[in-house]
């Protein structure tokens, strides 16, 4: 009984240390663990991962507002042994996501041989507006009937038209 009690929370303390991702490095921060970078309004950032042989960046996103980029890089894998012999997983997600899947790869330089940049942009930078949500203008279409030149009836001065 012992034992299989031990064997259940080894398991659970792996499945929840694995596929954790945070800015901060989560529970257990380390180089191996993955990377995290969050972008917002005041601080859009842009990631790029250079290859320090040729000072070329082999990988740069710009991260819109709101979004996160998490990436981690797999040993071996690769498709040239001495070029790129390792693999690099990476997803971009919104802000405060911890956990996921890394769904996208691409091969990269050996660990000794890539360095992250970390730029941040002109700010502030505001996310798209949401399509869904009307935003109020001083125009015709969106003023009550009494306030167009047409005219209209006005509403009762003894009704409450807010909840105060």
């Amino acid at each position: 009984m012992r034992h299989g009690c031990f064997l259940a929370t080894l398991a659970l303390a792996i499945a929840t240390l694995t596929g954790c991702y945070a800015p901060d490095g989560g529970f257990m921060p380390g180089s191996g663990r993955g990377y995290t970078y969050q972008s917002t309004s005041m601080s859009p950032l842009t990631i790029s991962v250079t290859d320090t042989r040729t000072e070329e960046a082999f990988f740069v996103m710009e991260l819109p507002p709101g979004k996160q980029l998490t990436f981690n890089f797999l040993q071996g894998g690769g498709d040239d042994p001495v070029y790129t012999p390792d693999r690099m997983i990476y997803a971009v997600w919104d802000n405060g996501t911890a956990m996921g899947h890394l769904d996208n790869q691409i091969t990269c330089p050996p660990a000794a041989c890539r360095r992250i940049n970390v730029d941040i942009r002109k700010a502030p930078v505001w996310p798209e507006p949401d399509p869904a949500v009307r935003l109020r203008t001083d125009q015709e279409a969106d003023r009550p009937p009494y306030a167009t030149p047409k005219g209209g009836t006005m509403p009762d001065p003894k009704k409450k038209n807010y909840d105060n």
